[in-house]
C-alpha cells in the first residue's frame, strides 16, 4: 500500500504538467524583446505579438529589454522559468551575430534557446550619395577597384549588420573602402546624404524615404528577389554579385527545457498569424517580407546564419565586450 501510494504521488507532478500543458495558454504572455522600444525590430515585435494574441486568444505583452546588442534581453529571457510564458524575440543581431562578436558571453546562444518561428526579413540596399559617379553596381565596383581606399563607406557601429553587409561587399568584390563607424544608422545616413561618406549598406524600412526623395541613390537590393517597395532596383546577384545575399530577419524563439508540446503550440500559432491577411500586411507595411516558417526550417537557417557570419565577423576584426 505504502509503495502505491508513493508511486502515485510520484506520478502527481507530471500529471499536472500535462494538464497545464493541455490548457496552454492558460493566461497572458511576455514577449522578451532584447532592443529599445520604437526602433525596426520593436515594430516587426509588436506585429508579430498582435498576431500571436490573435491566434492564442490571450494578450502577449511586449517587454523592451534592449542594451549591449540584445545580451541583456536575452539574459533576462534565460532567467525566466522555461515554462512557455515568456518568448524570446530575436533578431540576426542577437541570434547569430553575438555569438561572433562577444568573447565572453554567459550563455551559448544556439544551446540556450529553441527555435519556434521565422517571422521575417529585411532586405538591405545597396546605398551611395548621388555624387559617387555610379548609377550601377558594376560601375560602383569598378569605381573602387579603380581607387583603392579612396573611398568609404558609414555603419551604425562595428559588427552591426550594417558594417559586416558593407565588409562582405568590399570582400567579395575585391575591392577597399575606408570604415566609417557611427553611433547608430541615423547618424550615417545624415553623412552619407551630406557626402561626408560615400555608400552605405542598410535596411530598407530606413532607406525607403530617401532614396525615392532622390537624396540616395539605390544601385541593388542584397535579397534574391527584387522587392516591392523598390521594383526597378535590380538583386545583387542581377547587378554582376551572384553570391552576395544578406539581410536582417526575426524570429520566436524559447528557452531550452520549455517543453515540446508548447514549443509546438507557439510554432502553430506564429505559423497561422503570418500567413493571416492582416498580419502579413502589417509586416509588409512595415518593409518585412514574410515568412511563417517552421522550427525545423528555423533551425536550420539559424544554423546556415551562424556558419556564415561567425567567419565574417572574425574577419571585419569586429568586437564587443
Amino acid at each position: 500500500m505504502r509503495r502505491t501510494l508513493l508511486k502515485a504521488a510520484a506520478l502527481l507532478p507530471l500529471a499536472s504538467r500535462a494538464r497545464a500543458q493541455a490548457t496552454y495558454p492558460s493566461r497572458a504572455l511576455r514577449m522578451i524583446v532584447p532592443f529599445a522600444a520604437g526602433g525596426a525590430a520593436d515594430l516587426v515585435a509588436r506585429v508579430a505579438a498582435q498576431g500571436l494574441s490573435e491566434q492564442l486568444g490571450q494578450a502577449v505583452a511586449v517587454e523592451n529589454r534592449g542594451g549591449s546588442g540584445g545580451v541583456i534581453g536575452s539574459e533576462a529571457m534565460l532567467a525566466a522559468p522555461a515554462d512557455g510564458y515568456t518568448i524570446s524575440f530575436h533578431s540576426m543581431s542577437s541570434a547569430v551575430l553575438n555569438a561572433g562578436l562577444y568573447k565572453n558571453l554567459s550563455f551559448d546562444v544556439r544551446r540556450a534557446f529553441v527555435p519556434v518561428s521565422w517571422i521575417g526579413s529585411v532586405p538591405n540596399v545597396v546605398l551611395v550619395n548621388p555624387r559617387v559617379p555610379a548609377n550601377t553596381l558594376q560601375e560602383l565596383v569598378a569605381l573602387l577597384r579603380a581607387n583603392p581606399g579612396k573611398y568609404s563607406y558609414a555603419s551604425s557601429g562595428p559588427g552591426t549588420i550594417v558594417h559586416l553587409s558593407a565588409h562582405m561587399l568590399a570582400s567579395m568584390a575585391g575591392v577597399e573602402m575606408v570604415h566609417v563607424p557611427y553611433r547608430g544608422s541615423g547618424p550615417a545616413m545624415n553623412d552619407l546624404i551630406a557626402g561626408t561618406v560615400d555608400v552605405m549598406v542598410d535596411t530598407m524600412p530606413s532607406v525607403l524615404p530617401f532614396v525615392r526623395g532622390g537624396q540616395l541613390r539605390a544601385l541593388a537590393v542584397t535579397t534574391r528577389t527584387r522587392n516591392a517597395a523598390l521594383p526597378d532596383v535590380p538583386t545583387a546577384q542581377e547587378a554582376g554579385l551572384p553570391t552576395y545575399e544578406t539581410y536582417n530577419w526575426h524570429g520566436l524563439f524559447m528557452a531550452a527545457g520549455t517543453p515540446a508540446p508548447i514549443v509546438q503550440r507557439l510554432e502553430q500559432a506564429a505559423i497561422a498569424a503570418v500567413r493571416s491577411p492582416a498580419t502579413r500586411q502589417r509586416l509588409v507595411d512595415v518593409g518585412v517580407e514574410p515568412q511563417g516558417s517552421t522550427a525545423a526550417e528555423l533551425a536550420s537557417f539559424w544554423d546556415a546564419q551562424l556558419a556564415l557570419w561567425i567567419p565574417i565577423i572574425r574577419s571585419s576584426g569586429a568586437s564587443a565586450e
